[in-house]
Parts: C-alpha cells; sequence; structure tokens
C-alpha cells in the first residue's frame, strides 16, 4: 500500500550565506531500508554551522541537522525496525566496505558520500516544497524537521529510559567525545588527559576522561563559564589560554606531561600546544575540523616517541557505543542535562544564533 508524502516542518536553507528558515515541505514514503522517523529534538552541531556557511549553491536548498532523536513513523519494505520504536540518528555507513565490515563505520569508504553531501543520487526527490526539490539525507536524516527519513545503519534504538533531548546529541559530538577517549585513546586508571576546547565534544571528552579513571584531567579554554562546567563534569584543573602561559601550566598539574590529550580546536597554535604538553609515550587524539593544514614539531615527536592521530565519530559503532552511553547516564556518569539549552523548533533562529556565537554549548531543538 503506497504511503502519501507526509507534511513536515523543515529548516531550510535557501541562499548562500543565511541561515536556514522554517518552511512547510513534503517528505516521500520510506523505500528501500529507509525509515520515517517523527523527530522530537535535534542537536545543532558545529559542523552543521560550518557547513552551512560554504554549502554550494547547486546543492540548494538543503535541510541539515545530524543529532535527531525520535520514533519511528514508517518503515521501507526492506526494513526489519518496528513502528514505535524510540530511536536516535547518528552519521551513515555502507556496510559494506572494508572500513564497515571490519567493524570500523566511522571509516566506512563511502562516508563523504553518504553524510557530507546530502544527496541520494538515483534516491531523489526525497523533499520538496512549493518551489520545487529540497535536497535532504544529510549524514543519513536532515533532522532539522519534524519527520527524516533514514537508514537502518544510522537509527539505533534507545529505549525508553532516556529523555529525546538527552539522546540527540549522542549521535555525534558526545559519542565524538567520549569516544575519543574510550574507543581511541584509552587511557588506563590514573593517567592524565589535557582537553583542548570545552565544547560539547570537549566537554565529552571531559567526562569520557573520568569514567576512564584519569587521576589528573585538565581543560583549557578561553571562557569562564564552559571551564566551571568542564569542573562540574569531572576536570581538575582548567587553564585560561587568554590569561597564562598554557604549557607551564599544563606541565605543573600533570606532573611534567601528559598522557593523552584531544584536541577539539583544529587550531594549529593550539595543536602545537597539544603536542609539546605530552610526555614521552604520549599521545594526542585530533578531533577537530578547522584548519586543513598545520606545521609539526616532527623533532619533538620523534624525539619523545609521541603518537598523533585523527579520530572520527569516536572510533564508535553506533549500535553498541550509543546504547553504552545511555547506560553511562543512566547511572550518573554522564550528566547530559549539563551540555544541552533546550529551544522549541519554532526558535530555530534563536538556537541557530547561539549555536554560532557559542553562548549555547549544546543547543537542543525540541517538538
Amino acid at each position: 500500500m503506497t504511503r502519501s508524502p507526509t507534511v513536515a516542518r523543515a529548516a531550510v536553507l535557501g541562499e548562500v550565506g543565511a541561515a536556514p528558515a522554517l518552511r512547510d515541505v513534503q517528505i516521500r514514503e520510506p523505500i528501500g531500508d529507509e525509515i520515517l522517523v517523527k523527530i522530537h529534538a535535534a542537536g545543532i552541531c558545529h559542523t552543521d554551522i560550518s557547513l552551512a556557511a560554504r554549502w554550494p549553491e547547486r546543492r540548494m536548498p538543503m535541510v541539515f541537522g545530524h543529532e535527531g532523536a525520535g520514533v519511528v513513523e514508517a518503515v521501507g519494505p526492506a526494513g526489519s525496525m518496528r513502528v514505535g520504536t524510540r530511536v536516535a540518528l547518528t552519521f551513515n555507513s555502507c556496510g559494506r566496505c572494508d572500513g564497515c565490515e571490519g567493524g570500523e563505520p566511522a571509516y566506512c569508504r563511502h562516508s563523504t558520500a553518504l553524510n557530507m553531501r546530502g544527496d541520494r543520487g538515483v534516491e531523489s526527490g526525497s523533499i520538496v516544497d512549493r518551489q520545487g526539490a529540497v535536497n535532504g539525507d544529510f549524514f543519513g536524516q536532515s533532522s532539522f524537521s519534524t519527520h527524516a527519513l533514514t537508514h537502518e545503519r544510522n537509527t539505533v534504538p534507545i529505549g525508553d529510559s532516556i529523555d529525546f533531548a538527552l539522546a540527540a546529541p549522542l549521535g555525534c559530538s558526545v559519542q565524538t567525545g567520549v569516544g575519543a577517549v574510550l574507543n581511541a585513546l584509552r587511557p588506563v586508571p590514573g593517567q592524565s588527559m589535557v582537553v583542548f576546547g570545552a565544547g560539547a565534544v570537549g566537554l565529552s571528552a571531559v567526562m569520557g576522561a573520568r569514567i576512564a579513571g584519569c587521576r589528573t584531567i585538565v581543560a583549557v579554554d578561553p571562557v569562564a563559564e564552559r571551564r566551571s562546567i568542564a569542573v562540574a563534569l569531572g576536570a581538575t584543573h582548567t587553564v585560561d589560554p587568554l590569561a597564562t602561559d598554557v604549557l607551564p601550566m599544563l606541565a605543573e598539574y600533570t606532573k611534567g606531561g601528559a598522557d593523552h590529550g584531544v584536541d577539539t580546536t583544529a587550531i594549529p597554535a593550539v595543536l602545537a600546544d597539544a603536542i609539546t604538553a605530552l610526555r614521552p609515550r604520549g599521545q594526542l587524539g585530533i578531533v577537530g575540523l578547522g584548519a586543513p593544514t598545520a606545521a609539526l614539531p616532527v623533532g619533538l615527536i620523534m624525539g619523545k616517541g609521541l603518537r598523533i592521530r585523527g579520530v572520527v565519530e569516536g572510533d564508535s559503532v553506533p549500535m553498541t557505543f550509543i546504547p553504552d552511553l545511555i547506560d553511562f547516564h543512566l547511572r550518573g556518569d554522564l550528566p547530559l542535562e549539563k551540555l544541552i539549552t533546550r529551544y522549541d523548533f519554532n526558535e530555530f533562529d534563536k538556537a541557530w544564533a547561539a549555536a554560532q556565537s557559542g553562548s549555547a554549548v549544546k543547543p537542543v531543538l525540541t517538538f
């Protein structure tokens, strides 16, 4: 039986340099393994902001959003998920390449096409408005909308115990920060961790370090409020890089050098400090997207035997790691409520501006 298109309200980016604006749209029925999800909450991530600022005109209009959470409303003929299931949405992956088959979907060979382009190839026409086709499928979801079409591989059941607004950021920023620590760096209890940048990802890394049992956790950020949140989440020390020389403070707090570091800034000067702050055989995880290149102190890296690696989506396997994150939250180890600021979807402009300015650590739209 053919299902009629779903009438929805979506935040649509219509022109270069503008902010997305709410419009009435229609979303076609799910095909293949697609899933139609009624969105109850969606986090705004820095990736949404940065890509919207440089999105190609040829791929407009566009619906962003990649931290959705809601309830399954309909399932395509090849799908197996049950209608009524509460879910969180995350990044998409193909399930067939070497990365996916090797249990590393964050490094899917087709990740760029499936997540960053927002196109469906032959499966076009998923969203339309009065002017015609609207591009969707951003990160396999485009969840700045009252409804979103998703896929089996990026739709994760979350049970009944967690608020949708708290579940939404698990799909990207929280799993990136916590996963960078627990899945990639894997500190042992008693070691030290320095986190550069106390946004949603960095603060999630602070929580991950506390869960891992790090004895010393230092958060470096110029914003006093974010440093205070870091302390509330488990940081033992904070550093204001605008008020003090960072490296001597880090050397003091870590007793000569950090075992591990996480950089969320992608600022070349900060990366240089992050590398220099490590003790011999220390390791740095880079999760920030910013400057495409940065000078590396090769002599220092070689001389101290340092390890530097990029980390995508916290090296997460979402189907297992997102439930793990929910368990951490339910037992009190992941107080997600300290990160988020809720905005009604009708206040999208206000929430978008808060994300752009950084006045809210993690704006979450509620529907």
